[in-house]
Parts: C-alpha cells; structure tokens; sequence
C-alpha cells in the first residue's frame, strides 16, 4: 500500500454557480480531517490555499495546539494537528511529497461526480507510489485539477440520488475504503 498524503484544497474549487472561487479554512475542517488522517494514517495533512490571510488563519488556530494548556485539554488532538501542513498550492504539495519520498507521487482527485480516468477503491491496493489525496472544498474541485490529475477516485455512493456529503465526512469514509479495502 502506498504512502498517503492528503489536500484540502481551497482553491481552485467551484461555488454552486460552477464559478472558480477560493474559499475559506474552517476549524471544524481542520480538527476532524487532521484526527481521520491520524486515525488512517496519512503522512501528512496539507491545506492548500494561495492566500496568505488564509494561512494566518490556520496558524492562529494551530498555535493554540502547540500550548501546555493544549496539550493537558487534549492531546490526541495535539497530535492529529501535527500532521497539518499549509501549502500555497497543489504543485507545492507535489514538491513537498517528492522530496520527503524522493520520488514523485500520483495525485488522486475525488468528486462527488463521475469523471474520466476513474479509479476504483478495490484498484487502490495496487499502487506502490506515494499519492497526494485531493478533496476540494466549496461545491467540489475544479475542473482543470481533475485534468491535472493522474486519477478521480470512484464518487461515494449512498442508498439515494443525494449526494453531497461534508468534506470531512467524505475524507473519513475514502480514508477508511483505501486503507482497509482487499
């Protein structure tokens, strides 16, 4: 099984309108997308926005966790916030990867939608390079990331015709499928 990375991606993400917009970090994103990637163990947990406002942000939100007072509150959530990275970009997050692996990794898109080149969850146990996981924020990731992409990874599917889960419930339910698909 290969080495996971996971993007929260900021931008380029749609809005509703199919509009490419950047948005927002949120703590509820960060606290329980950090605490699925420690429990499935990710390597590293990457918020990919270009704004540095953005990233102010989530510094004053990790540094609270970095505190004494943090650490005796809670420490699992101490060291799930550990594995979160800020980068400015996906081609940042690719950098990052291959000089951590000192090999380039796959990106794997996810969406909500069917898309071309789609990978399925039981084909996943066959890669042996590292993968940089996207998930995108707003209405889902733009189409040029999915373009970009070596891979979409199969949509989740429930029992109905909605679909259109929180991020942070859809990076638990991938998390858990890769990591513990035969």
């Amino acid at each position: 099984m290969s080495n996971i990375y996971l993007g929260l991606v900021h931008y380029p993400v749609i809005n509703k309108f199919n509009e490419t917009v950047t948005t927002s970090i949120t703590n509820l994103d960060i606290h329980d997308i950090s605490r699925s990637c420690c429990t499935f163990g990710v390597k590293k947990f990457f918020v990919i926005s270009p704004l540095m406002t953005q990233k102010e942000l989530l510094s004053r939100i990790l540094d609270f966790w970095k505190t004494d007072l943090a650490i005796k509150f809670n420490p699992f959530r101490v060291e799930a916030l550990r594995l979160v990275k800020f980068v400015d970009s996906i081609r940042s997050a690719q950098e990052y990867i291959k000089k951590q692996e000192e090999i380039s990794s796959l990106t794997i898109t996810t969406s909500a939608t069917k898309q071309k080149s789609i990978l399925k969850f039981s084909e996943y146990g066959n890669i042996d390079k590292p993968v940089l996981l996207l998930f995108g924020t707003g209405n889902g990731l733009s189409r040029e990331v999915h373009e970009l992409a070596d891979f979409v990874l199969e949509p989740i599917t429930g029992s109905g015709e909605y679909n259109h889960l929180s991020v942070r419930s859809a990076v638990a339910i991938v998390l858990d499928r890769l990591t513990s698909e035969k």
